[in-house]
């Protein structure tokens, strides 16, 4: 089965692949050739999902998958939140992790949650799916695995940063891989419905 997904980020690509594994042939805005901005102007990473899904469903016809995914910080009232990608600069995630980390300089408060929504568009209309995953903020960058602001976030349990684990390791317990399960547990429901 194929599906598109709401990316031209190929780490986005890469990760829902190997989640998914080889039931499902993962596509790319860039495999479609559009190249059109997506506007995420949603006031929630659930609108966010929504927007892109609808947009790649519209443009191709094609079951879509929209991800929007970020990294919330109870010590920065929420921050980055729906604005991860964009935070101090777009999509440059050294000023991204740079700007957090100055931030919570003198916060005791380090603890943060990374966040993914997956919206599912088909004929058949929207569906939602959620995953996070709870730990705590770095002091400083660890790690060169990964993308975004992996290098500063340590998940409960575990001693080392998403950057410093092996993917096929973060791939198991990431916010990403919950939502992902989440659907594929709908999509096993819907075939044989």
């Amino acid at each position: 089965m194929e599906l598109l997904v709401a990316t031209h980020n190929l780490h986005k690509k890469e990760e829902i692949q190997q989640i998914l594994g080889t039931d499902y042939v993962v596509t790319s805005l860039t495999d479609y050739n559009i190249h059109d901005e997506i506007v995420e102007d949603g006031k929630t990473f659930q609108a966010n999902a929504l927007i892109k899904a609808k947009h790649c469903f519209e443009k191709t016809g094609k079951a879509s998958l929209g991800d929007d995914s970020g990294l919330v910080v109870e010590g920065l009232d929420g921050r980055p939140g729906i604005f991860s990608a964009r935070y101090a600069g777009d999509h440059d995630f050294k000023k991204n992790i740079a700007k957090v980390l100055e931030e919570l300089k003198d916060e005791p408060n380090r603890k943060a949650y990374f966040i993914t929504v997956l919206c599912y568009k088909d004929q058949n209309g929207e569906h939602f799916f959620e995953g996070r995953v709870y730990g705590n903020i770095t002091e400083k960058v660890f790690g060169e695995e990964g993308f975004g602001y992996d290098p500063i976030f340590t998940p409960e349990d575990h001693n080392q940063t998403f950057a410093e684990m092996h993917v096929e390791e973060k791939n198991k317990i990431s916010h990403r891989k919950l939502a992902l399960d989440q659907f594929i547990q709908f999509l096993n429901i819907e075939k044989q419905a």
